[in-house]
């Protein structure tokens, strides 16, 4: 029997006396693709965040292999003077790009971008990058040099629309071709029944688990959601994708 990538048993997360996620358990395996989602303030941010160590937690986690998370974005100066080539490169080797980046290093880079696409930014200038060409940098150190287990927070929070199909499917080209599994936060439904194996309804506890196909009705999204959401689809006239709040409004 294959070992799990992931395994998350009675996880509970509390910051300043309150809590953000109450004992719950999943797991994945190789090659699994699942997508967390839930209201705003569910706790999905903060789940991951203590799989990756970041937050403190009662209950067990176990990664088995390198973890790579993508975050909604990066928040950094944007003046500052680093190609992706340099900021690549601090994620695969110990001495400061100031005093030179290796051979080695240099070609690992290359392949990281040429790997998502983005082979083309290897010089540019970090922060004159578009939203969704930073995110494809950020995919590419997150893929590293063989991550198991993906963490993607949003990422196509800062892609275009053109741009996000495209996006998705070479995540998930990635977790398919090299056995990694992924966790996904989205609010886009619709991308969630595209590309997820299965869903994690979170709201503070896990409400439900099960095969996307299965739970992506409008009595689960009603339940996890609350019955004032209404839910589109942006790329397909096909009901029943995006779950929006009552005060959401289209300007289309």
């Amino acid at each position: 029997m294959t070992a799990p990538v992931l395994s998350v048993e009675n996880v509970s997360v509390e910051i300043g006396g309150r809590a953000l996620v109450e004992h719950v358990s999943f797991s994945l395996g190789p090659g699994e693709f699942a997508a967390l989602i839930g209201p705003n303030g569910a706790g999905k941010t903060t789940l991951l965040k203590a799989i990756l160590g970041q937050l403190p937690f009662r209950g067990s986690i176990r990664v088995n292999g390198r973890m790579g998370y993508v975050p909604q974005r990066l928040n950094f100066d944007r003046t500052l003077p680093m190609t992706v080539l340099e900021f690549l490169a601090l994620t695969l080797q110990r001495r400061p790009v100031a005093f030179g980046i290796a051979t080695r290093v240099r070609k690992s880079v290359s392949a990281m971008l040429e790997r998502v696409g983005a082979g083309a930014l290897l010089h540019k200038s970090l922060g004159g990058l578009s939203g969704g060409e930073l995110q494809r940098v950020l995919l590419a150190a997150a893929l590293g040099e063989g991550a198991q287990l993906l963490l993607l927070d949003e990422p196509a929070a800062g892609v275009d629309i053109e741009g996000e199909a495209a996006f998705n499917d070479l995540i998930l080209h990635e977790v398919r071709a090299h056995g990694a599994a992924a966790i996904l936060v989205s609010h886009d439904l619709s991308v969630v029944a595209d590309i997820s194996d299965r869903v994690l309804c979170l709201n503070r506890v896990l409400m439900c688990e099960g095969k996307a196909g299965d739970l992506l009705t409008a009595e689960t999204i009603a339940r996890v959601f609350g019955s004032g959401k209404a839910v589109y689809d942006h790329h397909r006239p096909v009901p029943h994708t995006h779950a929006h709040g009552p005060d959401h409004h289209h300007g289309h």
